[in-house]
Order: C-alpha cells, then sequence, then structure tokens
C-alpha cells in the first residue's frame, strides 16, 4: 500500500551527510607521467587537501573502482585503451555514480564543453590549471554530483508514490453500492511498521441487479509491488464476476487459475473470504480459502466466526473445493472481516503475537458503540498493543458490514 516515501528534505540531509570533508578522495586517469606529475604539484599545492591515486589506464581505473569508490575521477580523454568522450562513456559503464571531471589539451575546449554535455560534472584545461582553480573545480564536481543524485532519488521517490497511489486504488475501492442499498459497509486499511513496502491485501464490495451484496477480504502472500499488482487483478477480476453474474465455488476456481496465470513462483498464494448477503432473506453464504475467521459482533459481545473452508488460491492448483456455509445475521448484528495482520503482530517484549483469542479478547473489553468507533477503537487498542514490539507488523484490512436499517441500533 502507499506509504510516506522519502523526502526531499530526507534526501538533502543524506546527501549533505555524505559530502566529503577537505580530504576528498581522487583517482586521477592519466597515462603521461608528466602530465601526472602536475596534477600532484596542484594537490601537495592544496595543503591538508584531497588524496590522490594515480592509475595509466581505463582498465586499470575499472579494477580500481570495482574494489573502492572515490569521491572523484580526473579523467584524461587520451589513454591506451580509451579515446575522446568514448573514455568518458566506458567510465560511466563501469561506476555512474562519481563525479568526474574530464582533463583536455589547450586546444580542445570544445571537447571539454562536449564531455559536460555526455555527464561529466566539469572540464580542466592542462596548462591552465591553478591550485586554487583545481581545488575548486573537484569540489564543486562532487557537489554537483551529489545534487544530481538527490534529484534522480526524489525523481524515483516521486513516481513510487504517484505508482503505490493507483495501486491502492486498485487494492482499495470505493465500494459499488447502489442509492437504495440494505446493507451497511465500512472499511479501514492500517499499513504496517514497514511503511516502505506495498502489501496484497485487497477488499471490495458490490450490490447486484437483484440487491444482493457481494463481499470480499483477500490476501495475497508477500510484499512488494508483485503482491500488490496481483491484489488488484484478483480485486478486479473478482469485481468484473460478480457483475457478470459468477458468484460461488466457480468464481473462486476462476479467481484461482487468474492468480496461477498472474503469479511469478509457485510459492504465491492468496487467502479470500467472500460474502454474499441477501437483505430479503437476511441470510449470508460465507465461502472461505484460507483466510482466518471473523469476528460476530452483535449487542456488544463479539464472537469468533470461522467457518468450514478450503485452501487458499493458489496452494493445490485445480483441486481446492470451497463449501458454502449459510448464517442468519440478526439486526442487531454484524459481522467484522480482516486480514491477518491485525492478529498476526507481536505484542509486548516481541516475544509473542496476540493471536486470535487476544484479538477477541480486545474486541470485547471495547464498550457498546456505532460500528466505526468500534472498529476505530479496535485498531487502536491493536496497535497499541504493539507499539513496543515496534508496530504492525503487516498490512491491515478490514470489512465491516450489517443491514443497513438497523441504524439506529447499536453494536
Amino acid at each position: 500500500m502507499p506509504r510516506s516515501d522519502t523526502t526531499a528534505a530526507d534526501l538533502l540531509v543524506t546527501e549533505a551527510a555524505a559530502l566529503p570533508g577537505p580530504a576528498a578522495r581522487i583517482l586521477l586517469v592519466e597515462d603521461d607521467p608528466g602530465d601526472a606529475l602536475l596534477v600532484e604539484e596542484l594537490v601537495a599545492d592544496l595543503g591538508a587537501g584531497p588524496r590522490l591515486e594515480w592509475v595509466r589506464t581505463l582498465a586499470e581505473a575499472g579494477e580500481r573502482l570495482r574494489t573502492d569508490t572515490p569521491d572523484c575521477v580526473l579523467l584524461d580523454l587520451h589513454l591506451p585503451d580509451a579515446n575522446g568522450l568514448e573514455a568518458l562513456a566506458r567510465l560511466h559503464q563501469i561506476d555512474d555514480q562519481i563525479a568526474v571531471v574530464v582533463m583536455t589539451g589547450l586546444d580542445e575546449e570544445q571537447t571539454g564543453l562536449n564531455a559536460l554535455a555526455a555527464g561529466a560534472q566539469d572540464y580542466l584545461v592542462k596548462g591552465r590549471v591553478e591550485p586554487e582553480l583545481f581545488g575548486r573545480a573537484v569540489r564543486y564536481a562532487i557537489q554537483r554530483k551529489h545534487a544530481e543524485r538527490t534529484t534522480a532519488a526524489l525523481r524515483a521517490s516521486q513516481m513510487r508514490a504517484q505508482e503505490n497511489a493507483r495501486l491502492e486504488r486498485g487494492l482499495l475501492p470505493t465500494p459499488l453500492l447502489g442509492a437504495d442499498r440494505a446493507v451497511e459497509v465500512l472499511a479501514r486499511y492500517r499499513p504496517g511498521a514497514d511503511h516502505s513496502l506495498l502489501g496484497g491485501d485487497f477488499y471490495d464490495a458490490v450490490q447486484d441487479a437483484d440487491g444482493v451484496v457481494h463481499v470480499v477480504i483477500g490476501d495475497v502472500a508477500g510484499h512488494g509491488p508483485d503482491a500488490a499488482a496481483t491484489g488488484v487483478a484478483l480485486r478486479l477480476a473478482w469485481r468484473t464476476l460478480v457483475l457478470s453474474g459468477v458468484t460461488g465455488a466457480r468464481q473462486l476456481s476462476l479467481l484461482e487459475e487468474l492468480l496461477v496465470a498472474e503469479r511469478r513462483d509457485e510459492q504465491t498464494f492468496a487467502t479470500a473470504t467472500v460474502l454474499r448477503l441477501d437483505p430479503v432473506t437476511r441470510l449470508v453464504q460465507v465461502r472461505r480459502a484460507g483466510h482466518p475467521g471473523m469476528l460476530r459482533r452483535a449487542a456488544g459481545v463479539s464472537s469468533w466466526l470461522e467457518v468450514d473452508g478450503g485452501p487458499a488460491l493458489g496452494f493445490v492448483p485445480g483441486h481446492g473445493q470451497w463449501p458454502v456455509h449459510e448464517l442468519s445475521l440478526a439486526e442487531n448484528a454484524g459481522l467484522m472481516l480482516f486480514t491477518d495482520g491485525l492478529f498476526e503482530g507481536h505484542v509486548g517484549d516481541g516475544s509473542r503475537r496476540l493471536g486470535e483469542d487476544g484479538l477477541l479478547a480486545l474486541a470485547n473489553t471495547l464498550p457498546t458503540a456505532h460500528p466505526d468507533e468500534f472498529v476505530d477503537a479496535l485498531i487502536e487498542r491493536v496497535e497499541d498493543q504493539a507499539a513496543t514490539a515496534g508496530g504492525l507488523d503487516d498490512d491491515v484490512a478490514i470489512l465491516y458490514v450489517r443491514w443497513r436499517d438497523n441504524e439506529r441500533l447499536t453494536q
């Protein structure tokens, strides 16, 4: 799910802390001993300035860069194994995160400008370099490269945030319920402790043409874009199947076929619970595919409800059986579905988990309240329990459903 990605201020602070002090490390790539001696003298004139290491070829530079990373590379454009801008291009292939200052001859200033356009941070003309100019060029080149990296990282962070927002809309949609809906659906989502990762929790609710409300909640194993994308695909497929009139075990079989086709490895599976709520009969049909049970709340008392079910989707492809369980839902009752992040988090000193029993006990400590107050209070209590262990380990998605005409009744 979308996370609060690295901010511009965070990146700037990180980069500023990484900027080298006066003793910057410079790698000189120069085959002419005379020119190398001039550079050594420039470095010496700076006093307690940069530390210089000299190699004669680009191949030697590549070996050096594979074991250590200097702050700046001084690159001659006329080397035995690379010439002109080819030398700069090959250096970037080896490591494109290092500041580069190219060194040109007296009659090659245009080449230096071309090198800037090709990605170098600065250029120096041999024979026209004074110690102060040399030191400033190296220092500014390092700072420019750090600024480039900061800008690139910020751009990537913004792109990730945009991608995450699109995935969130796919995973956590607005329920598709009509104005005359007979079922109230309350949805909540909380990210886990690691806000940088996406989870595969998803949910949806759709009312069909007959007024029957269909609900799904699910969880794709794993984290990251792959899990989230699979969750989006399953959620969209589920909505499409409901609108097409495909329900029951056939619906879960088709979702499993989609999961198997979309997953990257055989270890990827998804749990799910689907409900069919008929406002005329006041009956609820439940099918469970490896998903946790749910809470039934009536008159301020919560109980654990876990009906018979089948395996998670993708666990034994083509062999799953998901029996239907039918239950009557009273006017003063509600069902709360959730993903396992709500009860699998560590509590106390982190050596034990809250568990299903612990979640039920917490739910029954809460006073009678409207469903949204109850759900929010339960989430807050669970988060408080997990706080000393670093917060919730996993994402949490919650759906609370009840008949809409019990608006004045407390839960």
